[in-house]
């Protein structure tokens, strides 16, 4: 948790998504290959990585037909450079994630695959409705699947070297894939990223979590027919930890003069602390009693209080579910997003709370004067690099009681004006 303040508008990246892509290792084990961003650059550099490719177990044959037709894509190191460059606020996001048609798309759905998502479910124990809202979120119920080949898209993110080591190790896992047989080169197609199939799974986690729901043969994510990639998702999750018969999370009333200092992952409590410090459900009534509440953890379980607008917008309790969620994706906006969705879905409410639709987000530029002016207050203990995480929702937090604001720790233009 603790990145729900901005989303990358290429969110597609999947749970294998990359495991947040800004946080692994960029340049370990990289080649002395020049990389002049062309096509004849990712030639030499494939001629230098098929030796570690074959050290890894790739076969020369399978190496020879599994690169064969890789080209340079200048177009995914455009999109891959514009994640950081390009943001929106959370509301903005879940207007599209979660939109009238979204929900009516996944009511649809549910009657369509409701067997096999009850089969699902009942095998690994993950609400259908949430596997649902997964899928509805990666490829719009399996309509934008994405058409780029996904071997030339990491080997092009592989040569770049920006993140080199970990699409290099994607790159060697889909090698490993198409030496098993599983798809053929020319199907195996997906975001640019590399993310592939109905839920958008990364090679390395197809190799790990993928399960033919059949029994027989191997995981098919890539075929019209989602039962493989849906029960692929469901499998994921299960593996995250996803506790059977619990939900996510829950919108929640603050009373007023509430601590705002207290939100945020690292400051789970039990459901009966919450309750006593007056946070309720939207309606008012107490915690866990009524409508909703039947769903919430039971009276012992831990809760953390999430505040992914500051506190001018909806605040919500989010449970251990929330976590395997953000395993799948680690932007909070997007667990929120496929929760919610999962609720809408399956009848729920929309949020009560209004977002404050006034503000804008940061950009990248701002973001980072932000942090060098709280590194020069003495608050923030990391780099001015813009990427907004514990470190800098802290040293906001910090400079918010210094100088009496509500301590939310919501980077807002506001606060940038207030540090100038």
């Amino acid at each position: 948790m603790g990145r729900w303040w901005v989303v990358a508008l290429a969110l597609c990246v999947a749970p294998a998504h990359a495991q947040e892509l800004d946080e692994v290792e960029l340049n370990a084990g990289a080649s002395d290959v020049i990389e002049d961003g062309s096509e004849a650059g990712l030639q030499a550099w494939i001629t230098d990585f098929r030796g570690r490719a074959l050290a890894a177990g790739i076969s020369s044959a399978s190496f020879e037909a599994g690169m064969a037709g890789v080209h340079f894509l200048p177009s995914v190191i455009e999109r891959d450079r514009k994640q950081d460059e390009f943001t929106k606020t959370i509301w903005d996001y879940l207007d599209k994630a979660v939109s009238e048609d979204r929900i009516a798309a996944g009511q649809k759905a549910l009657k369509a695959h409701g067997p096999l998502l009850d089969q699902i479910e009942a095998r690994y124990g993950v609400d259908k409705h949430v596997v649902l809202a997964i899928w509805g979120l990666e490829s719009a119920y399996g309509l934008v699947r994405g058409d780029i080949d996904t071997r030339s898209a990491l080997a092009t993110l592989a040569y770049d070297t920006r993140r080199g080591a970990f699409f290099e190790a994607e790159l060697i896992a889909a090698l490993q894939i198409l030496q098993s047989g599983a798809v053929q080169p020319a199907d195996m197609v997906g975001s640019w990223a590399g993310a592939m199939g109905h839920t958008q799974f990364m090679p390395s986690s197809y190799l790990k979590l993928a399960v033919a729901f059949d029994g027989t043969g191997k995981p098919d994510i890539w075929r019209d027919d989602p039962s493989d990639a849906l029960a692929s998702a469901a499998a994921y999750l299960a593996n995250a930890g996803w506790k059977k018969a619990e939900r996510w999370g829950d919108e929640v009333r603050l009373p007023a003069g509430f601590d705002y200092g207290l939100a945020g992952d690292r400051t789970a409590k039990p459901m009966s602390v919450w309750g006593q410090m007056g946070v309720s459900l939207p309606d008012g009534s107490a915690l866990p009693e009524g409508g909703w509440a039947a769903l919430l953890l039971p009276e012992g379980g831990w809760a953390a209080l999430l505040l992914p607008a500051g506190a001018r917008g909806p605040a919500f309790l989010v449970y251990d579910n929330f976590a395997a969620i953000e395993a799948y994706n680690k932007a909070d906006s997007y667990v929120i997003a496929v929760g919610h969705l999962a609720d809408r879905i399956a009848g729920g409410p929309a949020f009560q709370a209004s977002w404050p639709h006034d503000l804008r987000a940061l950009t990248l530029e701002e973001r980072r004067e932000m942090q060098s002016l709280l590194l020069a207050r003495g608050v923030y203990a990391g780099t001015a690099d813009g990427k907004i995480g514990p470190l800098t929702v802290a040293a906001v937090k910090a400079f918010q009681r210094r100088n009496a604001m509500v301590p939310d720790g919501y980077p807002s233009l506001e606060i940038l004006q207030a540090l100038r």
